[in-house]
Protein backbone atom coordinates (compact mmCIF):
# COMPACT_ATOMS: atom_id res chain seq x y z
CA UNK A 1 0.00 0.00 0.00
CA UNK A 2 2.94 2.26 0.68
CA UNK A 3 4.71 1.41 -2.26
CA UNK A 4 1.17 2.36 -3.93
CA UNK A 5 1.03 5.63 -2.55
CA UNK A 6 4.91 6.60 -3.03
CA UNK A 7 4.18 5.88 -6.79
CA UNK A 8 0.68 7.79 -7.25
CA UNK A 9 2.29 10.87 -4.97
CA UNK A 10 5.42 10.54 -7.76
CA UNK A 11 3.26 10.68 -10.94
CA UNK A 12 1.34 13.59 -9.15
CA UNK A 13 4.45 15.52 -8.98
CA UNK A 14 5.98 14.63 -12.22
CA UNK A 15 2.51 16.00 -13.63
CA UNK A 16 2.73 19.06 -11.61
CA UNK A 17 6.71 19.36 -12.68
CA UNK A 18 5.44 18.84 -16.57
CA UNK A 19 3.92 22.70 -15.99
CA UNK A 20 1.15 21.34 -18.46
CA UNK A 21 -1.91 20.39 -15.93
CA UNK A 22 -1.44 23.86 -14.25
CA UNK A 23 -4.65 25.78 -14.38
CA UNK A 24 -4.48 29.36 -16.23
CA UNK A 25 -5.10 32.69 -14.20
CA UNK A 26 -8.80 33.23 -15.03
CA UNK A 27 -9.51 29.89 -13.81
CA UNK A 28 -9.41 31.04 -9.90
CA UNK A 29 -11.61 28.60 -8.88
CA UNK A 30 -9.94 25.45 -9.99
CA UNK A 31 -6.08 27.25 -9.24
CA UNK A 32 -7.80 27.12 -5.76
CA UNK A 33 -8.40 23.64 -6.01
CA UNK A 34 -5.56 22.33 -8.19
CA UNK A 35 -2.83 24.17 -5.40
CA UNK A 36 -4.67 22.28 -2.39
CA UNK A 37 -4.65 18.94 -3.81
CA UNK A 38 -0.98 19.42 -4.84
CA UNK A 39 0.25 20.41 -1.60
CA UNK A 40 0.54 17.81 1.50
CA UNK A 41 0.54 20.11 4.33
CA UNK A 42 -0.35 24.21 4.95
CA UNK A 43 0.49 26.85 7.28
CA UNK A 44 -2.84 27.38 10.04
CA UNK A 45 -3.08 30.51 11.68
CA UNK A 46 -5.04 30.90 15.00
CA UNK A 47 -5.23 33.32 17.56
CA UNK A 48 -3.92 32.02 20.67
CA UNK A 49 -4.97 30.68 23.76
CA UNK A 50 -1.83 30.51 25.23
CA UNK A 51 -0.60 32.79 28.35
CA UNK A 52 1.93 35.56 26.90
CA UNK A 53 0.23 35.69 23.76
CA UNK A 54 -3.51 35.28 24.26
CA UNK A 55 -5.91 37.14 21.01
CA UNK A 56 -2.14 37.16 18.91
CA UNK A 57 -1.87 35.50 15.69
CA UNK A 58 -0.46 32.16 15.51
CA UNK A 59 0.70 30.15 12.66
CA UNK A 60 2.04 26.44 12.49
CA UNK A 61 2.29 24.31 10.03
CA UNK A 62 0.00 20.49 9.72
CA UNK A 63 0.05 17.91 7.43
CA UNK A 64 -2.93 17.71 5.52
CA UNK A 65 -5.09 16.14 2.13
CA UNK A 66 -8.22 16.63 0.64
CA UNK A 67 -7.24 12.94 -1.15
CA UNK A 68 -5.06 10.11 -2.28
CA UNK A 69 -2.29 11.78 -4.77
CA UNK A 70 -3.12 11.61 -8.45
CA UNK A 71 -4.16 13.38 -11.13
CA UNK A 72 -7.53 12.26 -10.24
CA UNK A 73 -8.26 15.06 -7.97
CA UNK A 74 -9.76 15.33 -4.77
CA UNK A 75 -12.56 16.21 -2.64
CA UNK A 76 -11.40 19.86 -2.10
CA UNK A 77 -11.63 19.74 1.24
CA UNK A 78 -8.87 19.89 3.53
CA UNK A 79 -8.47 16.84 6.15
CA UNK A 80 -5.93 17.11 9.37
CA UNK A 81 -5.26 14.45 11.96
CA UNK A 82 -4.61 16.40 15.05
CA UNK A 83 -4.40 15.88 19.07
CA UNK A 84 -5.40 18.05 22.03
CA UNK A 85 -1.97 17.53 23.02
CA UNK A 86 -0.72 20.58 20.18
CA UNK A 87 -0.57 24.14 20.70
CA UNK A 88 -2.58 25.16 17.69
CA UNK A 89 -5.43 22.51 18.57
CA UNK A 90 -5.48 23.87 21.97
CA UNK A 91 -6.37 27.75 20.84
CA UNK A 92 -8.85 25.98 17.96
CA UNK A 93 -10.50 24.54 21.07
CA UNK A 94 -11.18 28.05 22.62
CA UNK A 95 -11.75 29.74 18.96
CA UNK A 96 -12.18 27.30 16.09
CA UNK A 97 -11.75 30.07 13.45
CA UNK A 98 -8.21 30.39 11.45
CA UNK A 99 -6.58 30.67 7.99
CA UNK A 100 -4.96 27.97 6.31
CA UNK A 101 -2.29 28.77 3.62
CA UNK A 102 -1.04 26.67 0.89
CA UNK A 103 1.50 27.23 -1.57
CA UNK A 104 3.13 25.50 -5.14
CA UNK A 105 6.18 26.34 -3.44
CA UNK A 106 6.09 23.35 -2.04
CA UNK A 107 5.79 21.33 -5.25
CA UNK A 108 8.86 21.17 -7.79
CA UNK A 109 6.44 23.86 -10.33
CA UNK A 110 8.61 26.73 -8.81
CA UNK A 111 11.40 25.96 -8.66
CA UNK A 112 11.66 24.45 -11.85
CA UNK A 113 10.45 28.41 -13.33
CA UNK A 114 12.53 29.81 -10.83
CA UNK A 115 9.83 31.28 -9.05
CA UNK A 116 10.48 32.69 -5.43
CA UNK A 117 7.50 31.94 -2.89
CA UNK A 118 6.29 35.60 -2.62
CA UNK A 119 6.53 35.89 -6.62
CA UNK A 120 2.69 35.63 -7.31
CA UNK A 121 3.36 32.85 -9.97
CA UNK A 122 4.35 30.70 -7.17
CA UNK A 123 0.70 30.30 -6.83
CA UNK A 124 -0.69 30.54 -3.32
CA UNK A 125 -4.49 30.59 -1.70
CA UNK A 126 -5.71 31.32 1.34
CA UNK A 127 -8.37 29.90 2.90
CA UNK A 128 -10.66 31.36 6.20
CA UNK A 129 -13.27 28.94 8.34
CA UNK A 130 -12.92 27.03 11.06
CA UNK A 131 -11.51 23.36 11.98
CA UNK A 132 -14.21 20.92 13.26
CA UNK A 133 -13.77 17.40 13.85
CA UNK A 134 -15.74 15.23 11.32
CA UNK A 135 -18.44 12.96 11.73
CA UNK A 136 -18.66 9.38 11.82
CA UNK A 137 -19.32 9.06 8.26
CA UNK A 138 -16.62 10.97 6.89
CA UNK A 139 -13.78 9.26 8.93
CA UNK A 140 -13.00 6.90 6.48
CA UNK A 141 -12.57 9.22 3.64
CA UNK A 142 -10.17 11.35 5.80
CA UNK A 143 -8.53 8.76 7.09
CA UNK A 144 -7.78 7.81 3.08
CA UNK A 145 -7.25 10.98 2.36
CA UNK A 146 -4.64 11.58 4.97
CA UNK A 147 -2.68 8.04 5.24
CA UNK A 148 -2.27 7.83 1.99
CA UNK A 149 -0.35 11.14 2.01
CA UNK A 150 1.03 10.67 5.05
CA UNK A 151 1.35 7.02 6.28
CA UNK A 152 3.93 7.43 9.35
CA UNK A 153 0.59 8.98 10.57
CA UNK A 154 -0.97 5.17 11.31
CA UNK A 155 1.99 4.68 13.91
CA UNK A 156 1.49 7.62 15.67
CA UNK A 157 1.18 7.31 19.92
CA UNK A 158 -2.12 5.87 20.23
CA UNK A 159 -2.30 7.85 23.71
CA UNK A 160 -2.04 10.97 22.25
CA UNK A 161 -6.12 10.54 21.17
CA UNK A 162 -5.26 11.69 17.70
CA UNK A 163 -8.82 12.60 15.81
CA UNK A 164 -9.56 13.47 12.00
CA UNK A 165 -10.70 16.85 11.52
CA UNK A 166 -11.58 19.11 8.05
CA UNK A 167 -11.54 22.97 7.28
CA UNK A 168 -14.69 24.39 7.24
CA UNK A 169 -14.19 27.10 4.02
CA UNK A 170 -15.97 30.01 4.30
CA UNK A 171 -13.90 32.55 2.31
CA UNK A 172 -11.13 32.11 -0.04
CA UNK A 173 -8.74 34.04 -1.92
CA UNK A 174 -6.41 32.79 -4.63
CA UNK A 175 -2.91 34.80 -5.61
CA UNK A 176 -1.29 33.10 -8.74
CA UNK A 177 -0.75 35.77 -11.40
CA UNK A 178 0.32 39.84 -10.97
CA UNK A 179 -3.18 42.29 -10.07
CA UNK A 180 -3.80 41.13 -7.15
CA UNK A 181 -6.24 38.92 -4.76
CA UNK A 182 -9.06 37.11 -6.52
CA UNK A 183 -12.42 35.96 -4.44
CA UNK A 184 -13.33 32.68 -4.95
CA UNK A 185 -16.67 31.73 -3.34
CA UNK A 186 -16.93 28.04 -1.77
CA UNK A 187 -20.00 27.40 -4.12
CA UNK A 188 -17.62 28.04 -7.17
CA UNK A 189 -14.97 26.01 -5.18
CA UNK A 190 -16.72 23.20 -4.76
CA UNK A 191 -18.26 23.05 -8.13
CA UNK A 192 -14.84 22.56 -10.35
CA UNK A 193 -12.21 19.77 -10.71
CA UNK A 194 -8.57 20.92 -10.74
Amino acid sequence: MAALSLLCAAVALLLLAAGGAIPPPEEAARMARFVLHNCDWGALATLSAQEGLRGQPFANIFSLSDGPPGPLGGSGVPYLYLTDMEISVQDLEINSNASLTVSLAQTPYCKKHRYDPQNPLCAHIIFCGSIVKVNDSEVGLAKKALFSRHPEMESWPKDHNWFFAKFNITNIWVLDYFGGLKIVTPEEYYSVKP
